[in-house]
């Protein structure tokens, strides 16, 4: 090659990376219902992620899961609460569990949800009110976030699991630089239904198989808006950094007064203010999730967001 050549060719620049990119959304079905499982019936809230599914934009990367009970799936395992020990020892991600282990199978790793959750811009999470409050498998889900508020990112420093070095670190000045909240900047939206009670109440609103009427008052029922049974859920999600706007926040009635034997997916096509209601609430969560745009930060949160547990 001629010199001249060869002197006008430039040097290979590695491309920077932007964040000009496509939307990411991971929508939950969070009821514990599957059709291969004891209750042989998918639940709503898969009925209804597929709905979501078909309304959000088509430009956008939608990934989506159902958490329910499927006989021979792993559950997700509960949180053990290193955090009330040293908050150091509560470890993002959760080292406690492991992907694919013999011994404590564990669902949130075994569909690498931690991965999943920090490479998304918003999460959608549609589920059912099961007495007074969220599905066990959703409540399980959320507790085993709390390392995404504050939890200790360098479990190398703690040999993995060392209650005293954990406690030494918290109490550090290296700890203020370690702890932060590794998921903030993401929206949540959550839709959640119920039926109050269905044809199980009497004309006082009590249940009418209760033999002692007297030691259950209506008027003391703990929340006067449905949707505040998934409060402990949006508060843990806004401490983390985590926007959850009104409006993203809503609650419709199904099957009122209805045995639950016809109060199935496929009966909600004669719910048309429930459908309406989460319409609404999906419309409402794509215009929000558009107007802000993507999240900074997301490829490098995911890539810290995989298991240090082998």
């Amino acid at each position: 090659m001629p010199e001249a050549a060869a002197a006008d060719r430039q040097p290979i620049q590695k491309p920077e990376i932007t964040e000009q990119r496509p939307l990411k959304v991971l929508i939950v079905a969070a009821s514990q219902r599957r059709l291969n499982s004891c209750p042989g019936l998918d639940s709503k809230a898969r009925a209804l992620m597929h709905r979501m599914l078909a309304r959000l934009p088509l430009g956008w990367q939608i990934d989506h899961e159902d958490i329910g009970n499927e006989h021979g799936k792993p559950k997700i395992q509960s949180c053990n609460a290193c955090v009330s020990s040293s908050m150091a020892l509560c470890v993002w991600p959760c080292n406690c569990y492991g992907p694919e282990s013999d011994h404590q199978p564990d669902l949130l790793w075994n569909l690498h949800l931690y991965e999943r959750l920090a490479r998304a811009d918003a999460w959608a999470f549609i589920g059912p009110i099961n007495w007074y409050g969220p599905s066990s498998n959703l409540k399980l889900l959320f507790d085993r976030l709390v390392c995404m508020n504050g939890g200790n990112p360098r479990p190398d420093l703690i040999e993995k699991k060392s209650t005293l070095l954990a406690q030494a670190l918290e109490r550090s000045p290296q700890w203020r630089e370690l702890s932060r909240n590794h998921l903030e900047g993401r929206t949540a939206g959550f839709f959640c239904y119920g039926d109050r009670g269905a044809d199980e109440m009497d004309a006082d609103g009590r249940p009418r198989l209760l033999a002692h009427k007297s030691w259950f008052d209506p008027a003391e029922e703990p929340f006067p808006d449905e949707r505040l049974a998934y409060q402990p859920l949006v508060w843990q999600c806004r401490y983390s950094g985590i926007e959850v706007p009104d409006a993203l926040w809503r609650h419709a009635d199904i099957g009122l007064g209805r045995p639950y034997a016809d109060d199935q997916a496929e009966d909600m096509a004669t719910e048309p203010a429930a459908l309406a209601a989460f319409d609404a609430w999906a419309d409402a969560f794509a215009a929000h999730v558009s107007a802000k745009g993507p999240v900074q930060g997301t490829t490098e949160a995911e890539r810290g967001a995989r298991s240090t547990t082998q």
